[in-house]
């Protein structure tokens, strides 16, 4: 039994009294004069009993549960600390606002009875929308009672002010890939890292999924959220926040990120795009990949291990210690040798950077 149902019967139980009592004073006044056709007090409380109660089944939802309902999913589309910047910003409003009427109630009526309610809307409203406009200027203050060091770190412009601040959220495609875990523990993504309840969801998804392939890359996820979690230095917080009236997970997540103006980690391309276009920072591990492999230059020597043929005669294949690829001219009589190869090209691709070499001496 839902608890909608349940407030519908007592919404029809409180109508129908109201209207047994309504029927009932409405039928004595039209039988004050009687004329022919006038119907009976009780048939005036029968009939209006049973129309309080069919609109106590109909209208007690959009009285009671509707509204609640459409008051929590507004909460849960809010950020927690745009909540709390605007309670801040009502509270201070209030202060203003109170302080204020004494002063203004001792003008002349009815400006002294008119004017301390509109002061106490106008200044609710502006308090609400400057400490939202400032909500990390403001949090951040207020952490600075609670943490005095970080808060000198910040007055002298040091980098764990700015990462107390930062939030990032993480995609489902980043967790499975699992190498957020090993970036994270670096430090190199300093701030919060905040994981939505339907990334979670989606991630459980594919963790069941009857296809065994998806099953092993879903626990992989569970795994490296749980590494996150038991890592002291890395902040990784569950949030319930939700964007109703989406589907897709990365259409939430691209939604959410504008909401909450905090870029989104993944190494999915089509989110990527997706993201650029509306304006939503985005931070791709693919991309920082490519960005810390090694810089080589035509004519510089390298140790190569050859594992394998390449695609064209006579070519050889072996991958440098980030995984880079190198492909070696004249490299298949060198499979499972390691020889010194001299770079002849580097090409940068959208799947990473491949290095083309010679044998040394070639």
């Amino acid at each position: 039994m839902s608890i909608e149902f349940v407030f519908r019967l007592i919404g029809a139980v409180v109508f129908t009294i109201l209207g047994v009592y309504l029927g009932n004073d409405l039928g004595h006044m039209a039988n004050t004069n009687p004329a022919t056709n006038v119907l009976s007090v009780e048939l005036y409380s029968i009939i209006f009993g049973l129309l309080g109660a069919l609109s106590g089944l109909i209208l007690t939802p959009f009285l009671t549960t509707r509204p609640i309902n459409a008051l929590r999913k507004w909460i849960m589309r809010i950020s927690a600390q745009r909540l709390i910047a605007s309670l801040i910003g009502l509270v201070v409003g209030l202060i203003i606002a109170a302080l204020l009427a004494f002063p203004i109630s001792l003008l002349p009526d009815p400006f002294g009875s008119v004017l301390p309610f509109i002061g106490v809307v106008i200044f609710s409203y502006i308090g609400v929308a400057v400490l939202t406009m400032r909500q990390a200027d403001v949090l951040s203050f207020t952490s600075s009672f609670s943490h005095p060091q970080s808060a000198a770190t910040e007055a002298s412009g040091g980098a764990s002010a700015w990462s107390n601040t930062r939030t990032l959220l993480l995609d489902t495609s980043v967790i499975i890939d699992g190498r957020i875990s090993d970036i994270a523990r670096t430090g190199f993504l300093p701030g919060t890292v905040v994981i939505p309840r339907f990334v979670l969801n989606e991630l459980q998804y594919i963790a069941d999924s009857a296809d065994s392939l998806r099953r092993q890359r879903g626990r992989r996820g569970m795994e490296v959220l749980s590494q996150l979690q038991k890592d002291p230095t890395i902040p990784v917080r569950l949030s319930d926040i939700d964007v109703e009236g989406v589907r897709e997970v990365d259409d939430k997540l691209v939604i959410l990120a504008r909401q909450m103006r905090c870029p989104i980690l993944t190494n999915d391309y089509n989110l990527n795009r997706i993201a650029e276009l509306q304006g939503v920072t985005v931070l791709n591990v693919n991309e920082l990949a490519n960005a810390v492999k090694s810089v080589l230059l035509p004519g510089e020597t390298l140790n190569i291990h050859v594992i394998q043929e390449g695609k064209e005669t006579d070519q050889g294949v072996g991958y440098m210690d980030d995984g880079t690829m190198v492909v070696i001219e004249n490299g298949r009589d060198y499979i499972n040798k390691e020889i010194d190869v001299t770079v002849t090209k580097v090409l940068q691709t959208a799947a990473g950077r491949m290095i083309f070499a010679r044998p040394e001496g070639d």
